[in-house]
């Protein structure tokens, strides 16, 4: 795969270009994340990024239960959201300025406190662009702007099939081995996973993407599974921490 840090920049300056052209009526939109506005996302962006950041400072307590995690980002949204949209874009750009370069930064084998577990920085890396990705959806869908889907994609895909087990074990599952071979937004092919196992999930790698973020509903999507596990991974799957 390409650089994730380099990946995560680029993603980072596609959603700049999107936040920077907005109108005053537009930040105030609702989104697709439901109950908050645009304005709330990308202040929710923000505040995450500045977690990211105290996990590199070492100042982030962990692990957490879902839960706790979704109450306390409601209530740190709810807390801010009367910032207007000009500093809060601000905010958002000083909280992701040096964040690929900082995560870069650390020795191979270093580990960073996150939500549900300590992660390496790469991985921290493809889970903040997994997250801005997401949210970059929820912004634009409803506003009718256009988000095309990039090679970037290939992270987050690799995140969603590297942490089924983890999604197997927290749904209470058994699970088994799932090969994916997805179809990349310029046609080419990315496997993910032993080519000879039981279970395959094959399809548009922006649907898979889009099942793991919870984004699209697996039955609406154009993937296809088979195999005893086909289905289930289907149906756990996740790009993000829980």
């Amino acid at each position: 795969m390409t650089d994730i840090f380099d990946d995560l920049q680029a993603e980072y300056e596609q959603l700049d270009t999107v936040l920077a052209a907005l109108t005053p009526a537009q930040w105030s939109h609702p989104s697709a994340a439901a109950g908050w506005t645009v304005s709330d996302v990308v202040l929710h962006l923000a505040q995450s990024e500045e977690l990211a950041a105290a996990s590199i400072r070492g100042e982030l307590a962990g692990p957490r239960t879902r839960g706790e995690v979704d109450a306390m980002a409601d209530s740190a949204v709810a807390a801010e959201r009367d910032i207007a949209p000009a500093d809060l874009l601000a905010r958002w750009r000083a909280a992701t300025a040096f964040m690929p370069a900082e995560l870069r930064a650390h020795p191979r084998g270093h580990r960073l406190t996150w939500v549900a577990a300590s992660l390496s920085p790469a991985t921290l890396a493809t889970t903040r662009l997994a997250e801005h990705w997401a949210h970059a959806l929820d912004i634009t869908a409803p506003l009718g702007i256009p988000y095309p889907d990039t090679a970037r994609l290939r992270h987050i895909a690799w995140l969603g099939h590297r942490t089924l087990p983890y999604a197997f074990d927290v749904e209470g599952l058994a699970g088994g081995p799932v090969h994916c071979e997805l179809t990349a937004p310029d046609g080419e092919l990315w496997h993910f996973g032993d080519h000879d196992a039981p279970s395959a999930i094959t399809g548009p790698a922006g649907d898979f993407c889009r099942v793991g973020a919870r984004r699209l509903a697996a039955a609406d999507s154009a993937l296809k599974a088979t195999g005893p596990h086909g289905a289930e991974a289907l149906a756990v799957l996740r790009n993000y921490a829980f």
